[in-house]
């Protein structure tokens, strides 16, 4: 068997209807629409949460809460994960990034008192947690708001 040999399965390719090209074709003049409506004009159709004139589901579910759009959305770092660090190293959102910790900065990054640190590190991030604060200055470390 040769590459110019070969062919589609039987009944694998089908061609498709060219609609609304002369009464012969078997699809011409309302080209399967049928006679006048809605669904017979270009455009024309319901949505697709339309439920026929029922209260639509996104309207009978209770709504709660609202969102604020002006949310900020932290990427968390515990301390337990900065172990992972040589003594006296300064710990950046680059570092924090190239190493896996985070996998994307959002609106900052955030170092949380999960955890216990056992090494000295200068920690750069854009907020701390008041555990966490603490937990870095007992190790000897000191930690910097960016």
């Amino acid at each position: 068997m040769k590459l110019h040999e070969l062919k589609p399965v039987e009944g694998a390719r089908n061609k498709r209807h060219r609609v609304g090209r002369g009464m012969s074709s078997g699809r011409g003049k309302t080209a399967g629409r049928g006679h006048d409506g809605q669904n017979s004009r270009s455009g024309g159709g319901v949505g697709l949460t339309f439920e026929g004139g029922q209260l639509p589901l996104f309207r009978r579910i209770p709504k709660r809460g609202f969102t604020n759009v002006n949310r900020k959305d932290f990427a968390i770092v515990n301390l337990s994960d900065l172990n992972r660090f040589e003594d006296g190293t300064e710990v950046t959102p680059e570092l924090l990034l190239e190493n896996g910790i985070v996998k994307s900065e959002k609106s900052g990054i955030k170092v949380l008192g999960n955890g216990t640190l056992e090494k000295k590190l200068t920690i750069k991030a854009h907020k701390f947690s008041g555990s966490a604060a603490k937990a870095i200055e007992e190790q000897g470390g000191n930690y910097e708001v960016i």
